[in-house]
């Protein structure tokens, strides 16, 4: 009989690419993983794995058995989600990314309420950038992920997956407190053109955001700076090296120098969180889906966003 544990090791090096990349995400060492693998062609009698240059890639065996080890693990999750909802009590372990300012605005009020409301549920927590965390709920390392887009530049999401809204975040412009700007109520886009930008890395969701948003607006902004975290960003505004865009939540008390100011034309973040349609009927994921909804109305009341509607 065919072991389950090896079959998920195979389905994670067919989905992950390598054996380091099957391992991190299973949380086992590379030697685990290479044991877990000979024993399973020791099983089956063929070859699964062969050596590709400096890594792993599947034989025609692996790949046909990789596909069976994606069917049986879904069904096994769809039977472990059909279990859950017949006891009808969120237990076991739940696993949770989110990108930095949601892991800061809405996570600790929601394990809070999910302690104080489920205490057989243990929740393991992950901060990852939206991209990062779709690809991880899609391999099965993450079981749901609060994730983000923009009013005007959507997240794809891959099929399988089920989404539900969570909180519209607003977004204010921040930029030191002695620019010719900074005593406005409102601000335009086109307003900044002259102004040099401090966003994030290149290739990210949201830098790829801020380069289409402001070239629809007819100009091409001056990156002059590069950081990951908003509060990197904002200390760089608070020395006065340009202006960047300032989300609400999880924004916490801005540094002396700068000042944050509503564009005219509202800038939203659609915070959304996202799981596997066969962990649907799991209570864990409904309970944490109403614990971050539940989080993010609060942070709503706060001044710092607004309930988003059920999607």
């Amino acid at each position: 009989m065919l072991n389950l544990e090896r079959l998920r090791t195979l389905d994670a090096i067919a989905r992950h690419g390598s054996v380091s990349a099957a391992a991190a995400g299973l949380h086992v060492t590379t030697s685990a993983v290479s044991q877990q693998i000979t024993k399973l062609e020791r099983e089956v009698g063929q070859q699964l794995v062969a050596k590709n240059g400096r890594g792993v890639r599947l034989t025609d065996a692996g790949r046909l058995l990789g596909e069976h080890a994606a069917r049986i693990l879904s069904q096994v999750e769809l039977a472990q989600a059909d279990l859950e909802a017949r006891r009808g009590q969120a237990v076991g372990e739940l696993r949770l990314a989110a990108f930095p300012t949601a892991a800061r605005g809405l996570l600790p009020p929601s394990l809070v309420a999910l302690r104080a409301r489920h205490a057989g549920l243990r929740v393991r927590t992950e901060e990852l950038e939206p991209e990062q965390a779709v690809s991880a709920v899609v391999r099965g390392d993450q079981d749901l992920a609060v994730v983000l887009d923009w009013d005007n530049r959507p997240l794809p999401l891959p099929e399988g997956l089920v989404k539900a809204a969570v909180l519209d975040d607003p977004a204010d412009i921040a930029m030191p407190a002695d620019h010719p700007l900074a005593d406005r109520a409102e601000v335009d886009l086109e307003e900044l053109a002259d102004d040099e930008w401090i966003t994030w890395p290149a290739g990210e969701f949201c830098h790829e955001w801020l380069l289409f948003t402001l070239r629809a607006k007819g100009f091409e902004p001056r990156i002059a700076h590069r950081a990951q975290e908003h509060h990197t960003q904002l200390a760089l505004v608070a020395a006065g090296f340009g202006v960047c865009v300032a989300p609400r939540l999880g924004r916490g008390p801005v540094p002396a120098g700068v000042r944050t100011i509503p564009v005219r034309h509202r800038v939203y973040r659609h915070v959304y969180v996202v799981w596997r349609a066969d962990a649907d009927r799991r209570p864990s994921i409904r309970a944490a889906v109403e614990a971050l909804r539940t989080a993010a109305a609060t942070t709503g009341g706060q001044g710092h966003g607004r309930p988003a509607s059920p999607a």
